[in-house]
């Protein structure tokens, strides 16, 4: 049938109409931000361009989770949440963690932009915030054991633990070069000299894996840029009085190396250089690390750290800008984080912070999270949930143990002991004690004594090692005889962390250990000294009492491993990452330096 002119036109106006209707879903198409197959670069540059000045404050602030929740950090457009040391839900335990973490997720995402959060913890010896995770050895013992591959493969296990709980964001690891033992971070250090810190930042590739994107990856931060091991008399958050020639010399390498190894951020050290506090370091932040040594991740802070810039108590505007204006691109602002966002507004608007820096650190912050994977993946990866505290984690981790025993002393050939025959006599505070033996960060932020979480300690590893043999414990050293053919006893240090673990005066052993090992020595059976400690210890006028002793530093939960060098299961073969003074006066006293050790940087017996 031939159609009217006017039933043309109908037909015309009806294709229109039907254009008109089809043409709004066209120009409602994704954004390029949210666009998986668009650059990156592409991305980040589409989304800056949607984002309001506030948007932007918010990218750039990192807020404790008890002080926002989840609706409440959205709300307020926060960039990130962090859990500082013993900040974990009720239950602490994997599931209740990635429960929480997906609440926060689910808020943020629901946000007319939806940008992702990004949670950190300082997860420096496995996911040690965690009940039940696995705690493997502080960093000391991985410099002693001096293998850049274990190191890698800790950081690969505790990568699969983070990611089990949800988070995608690790402070660690610690690249500080550790050059006075009354410095309570000691233990946080690889060694007293840059290369053990240097090649252990293998831990990156281990946190990171092949790309952030993939299953079980994190972001790793080199952690604290830079000198805070050199602060004058061991001070924590002190003074490093060196000139640039030896802060580049000892301190900068390993952050070049976490640089070259695409380390996606860095934390600044609440410390001072000559006196300034390096986070208001413009030279060393803009010029050295993002400039010389080309950094492209982001700048976090440290734990209200901006606050010490001027020294008074409250941080101020002046204090906001001078941080921004250095060239940290995210504050830790954990409980005033309202007051952070609402004075760097005030900053940018009166000149003084300029839009290219707000702009600039949201491109950091933002790439990263696109690089992670979170405006596609922003959920927790439940096929890790599992991986938390596993079998496969805690042979690595008594492994690593094994390999980070240091034998000082083995008069006679004391050790390895044999597994049965006679009787053996185990003492000391730190024999049956995770929390001892664990020490700071875990579960809590100084860590404290007891069984705080599941483990094998030294006595039941020593138990199990030692099934042919009667093996008596107590604490105390009380009851031991000349029956015993040895005595084994585990003193030293108990938790703490910064601040509370710094040793401006003694380093020696405390009175319940010198006691009990006065017990031991006095009973004439053959005594084996074995230190849990987070730093060499002043012991020099004891050790002729001891036929042997033995470093196992800060080993963890797996107790076990200590057991395997005693009685020879592993041959030890790991050396001291730091010099073993002769007397707490040498202070500071590293490789090179001329004075007289104990025993020298490097140093460790085998059988």
């Amino acid at each position: 049938m031939a159609f009217s002119r006017r039933m043309r036109v109908a037909a015309i106006g009806a294709a229109l109409a039907c254009t008109a209707l089809i043409t709004p879903t066209v120009a409602a198409a994704a954004p390029t931000y949210r666009d998986a197959s668009a650059p990156i670069p592409d991305r980040v540059e589409d989304l800056l361009s949607r984002m309001s000045l506030q948007d932007k404050i918010g990218q750039m602030t990192q807020a404790e989770r008890a002080a926002a929740d989840p609706q409440t950090a959205a709300s307020a457009s926060l960039g990130s949440i962090l859990s500082g040391g013993g900040s974990a839900p009720e239950p602490n335990t994997a599931e209740a963690w990635a429960d929480m973490y997906d609440e926060y997720q689910r808020a943020a995402t629901a946000t007319p932009l939806g940008i992702p959060l990004i949670y950190g913890v300082d997860a420096v010896h496995g996911h040690n915030n965690v009940h039940g995770a696995t705690i493997f050895p502080h960093n000391i013992g991985l410099g002693a054991a001096n293998d850049p591959q274990l190191t890698e493969d800790i950081g690969r296990a505790t990568a699969e633990e983070i990611s089990g709980t949800g988070i995608d964001w690790d402070f660690a690891p610690c690249l500080c070069v550790a050059r006075n033992d009354r410095w309570g971070r000691t233990y946080e250090s690889f060694g007293e000299t840059p290369e053990r810190p240097t090649a252990n930042a293998t831990a990156i590739d281990g946190l990171q894996g092949e790309a952030l994107n993939a299953p079980g990856s994190v972001l790793a931060t080199a952690k604290h840029y830079v000198g805070d091991g050199g602060t004058t008399g061991g001070d924590d958050q002190g003074n490093t009085e060196i000139d640039e020639q030896e802060l580049r010399r000892i301190h900068l390498p390993p952050f070049q190396e976490a640089i070259n190894r695409g380390v996606g951020s860095v934390m600044i050290s609440y410390s001072s250089w000559n006196g300034l506090k390096l986070h208001a370091h413009s030279y060393l932040i803009n010029d050295v690390l993002k400039g010389e040594l080309g950094f492209q991740g982001f700048v976090i802070s440290d734990y209200d750290a901006i606050d010490q810039i001027d020294g008074q108590l409250g941080f101020t505007a002046e204090e906001v800008a001078t941080a921004i204006n250095s060239g940290l691109d995210m504050i830790m602002v954990p409980n005033d984080w309202r007051k952070f966002t609402e004075l760097l507004r005030g900053e940018v608007e009166n000149g003084h912070v300029p839009m290219s820096r707000i702009d600039d650190a949201n491109r950091r912050i933002l790439t990263k999270k696109f690089e992670l994977g979170l405006f596609e993946n922003p959920y927790t990866d439940r096929q890790f949930t599992g991986t938390v505290g596993s079998p496969e984690h805690r042979a690595l981790a008594r492994d690593a143990v094994r390999k980070s025993q240091v034998l000082l002393k083995n008069e006679g050939g004391v050790l390895p002991l044999a597994k049965d025959g006679g009787k053996l006599f185990v003492a000391g505070k730190n024999a049956d004690d995770i929390g001892n033996q664990s020490g700071g960060w875990t579960i809590s932020w100084q860590g404290e004594s007891g069984p705080i979480t599941p483990g094998t300690t030294i006595l039941q590893g020593i138990r199990d090692a030692a099934k042919g043999t009667e093996v008596t414990y107590d604490r105390y050293g009380q009851g031991i005889d000349s029956s015993y053919r040895a005595a084994i006893a585990v003193v030293g240090e108990t938790p703490y962390a910064e601040g509370q673990g710094d040793r401006p005066s003694g380093m020696g052993l405390d009175q319940e250990d010198l006691a009990t090992l006065k017990k031991l020595e006095d009973s004439g059976v053959p005594v084996i000294a074995v230190t849990v400690s987070g730093r060499p210890l002043d012991i020099a006028e004891h050790l002729p009492r001891w036929d042997a002793l033995l470093a196992s530093w800060l080993p963890g939960t797996e107790g076990a491993g200590v057991a395997d060098v005693l009685f020879g299961d592993h041959n030890p073969t790991a050396t001291l990452p730091m010099t073993w003074m002769t007397s707490a006066d040498q202070q500071p006293i590293n490789d090179g330096d001329g004075q007289k050790p104990l025993f020298p940087y490097g140093f460790g017996l085998t059988y």
